[in-house]
């Protein structure tokens, strides 16, 4: 584990400043817009099933809260919404 002769730590052994393709940032933009589309895109599908809305989203505090708020902003804006998931899709696949 010694670099050369110099006895320091390589950079690239025992994980010091390894950035492997397969790892990927938790914290980046497009993870968190890809988080939020599937949140959206999830809570609107559950909104339309009817056993579903009544138990998962008639409480409009919390974390159902959220996903009640998810859920109205796919269903309203539904056009926007999945142009975005198209458009996330196709950099996702293609972009990155």
């Amino acid at each position: 584990m010694t670099n050369g002769g110099n006895g320091g730590p390589r950079a690239t052994e025992g994980g010091l400043g390894r950035t492997g393709a397969g790892i990927t940032n938790v914290y980046s933009l497009d993870g968190l817009l890809v988080f939020g589309l599937l949140l959206v895109c999830t809570c609107a599908y559950l909104r339309k099933v009817p056993r579903l809305r009544t138990w998962l989203l008639s409480e409009r505090r919390g974390i159902w809260g959220v996903c009640h708020k998810a859920a109205v902003i796919g269903t309203r804006l539904h056009v926007a919404v999945s142009m975005s998931c198209l458009l996330m899709a196709f950099y996702v696949l293609v972009g990155k």
